[in-house]
């Protein structure tokens, strides 16, 4: 077994992003299908004998808070191993950007460190652990693309086509605290049927169906988004809360033609959907 560990913490794409309610805690129920792309941090994970638990690389915020120094923490607590590591962390996903990556991270660790300090621990147990860490972290210890509901924890395989993603990610970071709190959010898009996703998703592919419910509220708050979404064209859309906006197409060579408009304010990345996550090895099952 190796003392050191070298991963990808892939990002994700929303497909599209239905609000469908709202529970009774004032959390919002949602429906979105995640893609996992090849933008990607990465992760190296060195084994600790004494048992301490430190963190290196790039750090968004404080470290006490960062979501792998609180995912290698709860996974030692819940196995109980005396062992520790040092986790070094390279960012390429942009912060703020609804792509998941301190999520992916997250749940990389959590992977990694499965397999570090030889826990066995099978895909459902980590992804129980995972789900007190963060609304994203299940899906990404999940392992493979997926039709989301509830808080994003109810997840079910859905088989998407191959594709190329061009991105673009504003200068501003979008508060998604505000989103969900403005009072023109819909919140009551009809619930789609998962019997016929794949077929919708593949007959008029790469197109996109439904819509995301937060990208009007997010263009009032951060105007920058309508125009990355106007960089892009007809049938770009925001991921998730934003504030980066994509569309798809069905080579790498279009996804860059994409984002010739890109101005210096903004960044723009070309990145392929993956069928599976690139650490999934790393789990017992």
């Amino acid at each position: 077994m190796p003392d050191v560990l070298a991963l990808k913490a892939p990002a994700k794409l929303n497909l599209f992003l239905h609000v469908t309610g709202r529970r009774p805690d004032g959390m919002h129920l949602l429906e979105s299908v995640f893609v996992l792309i090849d933008l990607a941090d990465d992760i190296t994970l060195t084994l600790n004998a004494a048992g301490e638990i430190t963190r290196t690389g790039d750090v968004v915020g404080e470290v006490e808070r960062d979501l792998c120094v609180r995912a290698a923490r709860a996974l030692k607590k819940a196995s109980g191993t005396p062992l520790g590591c040092t986790i070094d962390v390279k960012k390429r996903i942009p912060a703020g950007a609804g792509m998941g990556g301190g999520s992916s991270d997250c749940a990389s660790v959590l992977m990694g460190l499965n397999h570090l300090w030889r826990l066995g621990l099978g895909r459902e147990k980590l992804m129980a652990l995972g789900n007190t860490l963060g609304a994203d972290v299940p899906f990404f210890l999940f392992g493979q693309n997926a039709f989301a509901r509830g808080t994003g924890d109810e997840l079910t395989p859905v088989a998407v086509p191959d594709a190329w993603a061009a991105v673009v990610m504003p200068s501003q970071s979008t508060s998604t605290a505000l989103i969900f709190q403005d009072s023109c959010l819909t919140r009551g898009t009809k619930s789609l049927k998962i019997s016929s996703l794949s077929q919708r998703l593949s007959n008029h592919w790469p197109a996109l169906i439904g819509r995301n419910d937060l990208q009007p509220v997010a263009m009032r708050i951060n105007p920058e988004i309508k125009e990355a979404l106007d960089i892009l064209g007809p049938g770009a859309r925001m991921t998730g809360s934003g504030s980066a906006v994509f569309a798809l197409f069905h080579d790498e060579e279009g996804a860059r033609r994409a984002l010739r408009g890109v101005p210096q304010s903004m960044r723009g990345y070309a990145a392929r959907i993956l069928q599976e996550h690139p650490s999934a090895c790393c789990l017992a099952d």
